[in-house]
């Protein structure tokens, strides 16, 4: 799981850096075609209509609509790069932490009570062993308490219920590995961003002070700057909150799985060891 973390991290990064070299070169290349369709109007005699268009070419470019990755990159670069990366970082981070959960959770999911049948099927053929061997088969944490219960079944039944209870506190804090960090910076964009904008409103404050007066065109750049980084810090906050939720969530479900098969589990046991 820590691999496709990784590599899910890197990849994030790497297309978010492959973002902003695309737009300068396709800047640049749009620069070079002007320089040359300028000099080769001034190399040749052209007619009027060709000079009218050549005229209005400009014009019609300036007029284009930017990209949306231009505009992001923009509102990146316009919002303070010591505060927008720290928040892009807690970004890529903490959905990278969910995705990774996501699929662990998704894999421990099974079919708990198809897994209890089989158990007990193992039982009545082989006995214990053969019980344990289909449990380890298995994935997920139901699995795993249903062997640390069989693993004490020759210490009797009492035993074995301790030994369930103690293996699902186990598997508990595996399923939770992760999701404090993801709290973590859910808590930790959103400050971040009111940090940009106090620093931003204390920039136009002091562009204030050097004017001698209140210009909009003197505040107008602390004022964006501290507005972007709030906004940013809080579009964070709310697709990892999205996340969190959706983790607690399956989270429960699977606490739920196990709470039910581990009664069932401890009333076969008491069954065939009585």
């Amino acid at each position: 799981m820590k691999k496709i973390t990784a590599n899910i991290t890197f990849f994030i990064v790497l297309g978010f850096v492959w973002l902003v070299p695309a737009d300068v070169c396709a800047q640049d290349s749009m620069k070079t075609d002007n320089q040359v369709v300028d000099t080769s109007a001034q190399d040749e005699k052209t007619s009027p209509a060709i000079l009218e268009e050549e005229q209005m070419e400009p014009q019609l470019i300036g007029n284009e609509e930017p990209s949306f990755t231009e505009k992001i990159k923009d509102l990146f670069i316009d919002g303070g790069i010591e505060f927008m990366v720290i928040v892009l970082l807690c970004l890529i981070i903490g959905v990278s932490i969910a995705i990774e959960r996501i699929i662990y959770l998704s894999l421990a999911t099974i079919n708990h009570k198809k897994l209890l049948e089989e158990v007990e099927d193992a039982l009545n053929a082989g006995g214990i062993e053969q019980a344990k061997e289909v449990c380890q088969n298995s994935r997920g944490p139901v699995g795993s308490i249903f062997y640390d219960g069989l693993s004490r079944a020759d210490e009797g039944a009492e035993v074995v219920e301790r030994a369930i209870i103690s293996g699902g506190s186990v598997q508990m804090g595996l399923m939770e590995k992760g999701t404090s960090w993801i709290s973590l910076f859910i808590s930790l964009a959103p400050m971040l961003g009111f940090l940009g904008t106090v620093l931003g409103m204390i920039d136009s404050f002091d562009a204030i002070e050097e004017a001698g007066g209140i210009k909009p065109t003197v505040v107008a750049g602390g004022i964006k700057t501290a507005l972007i980084t709030t906004v940013a810090g809080l579009v964070v906050a709310i697709i990892l909150q999205v996340f969190y939720n959706f983790i607690v969530a399956k989270i429960d479900n699977l606490v739920n799985d196990m709470e039910d098969a581990s009664n069932t589990f401890v009333k076969l046991i008491k069954t065939k060891l009585s």
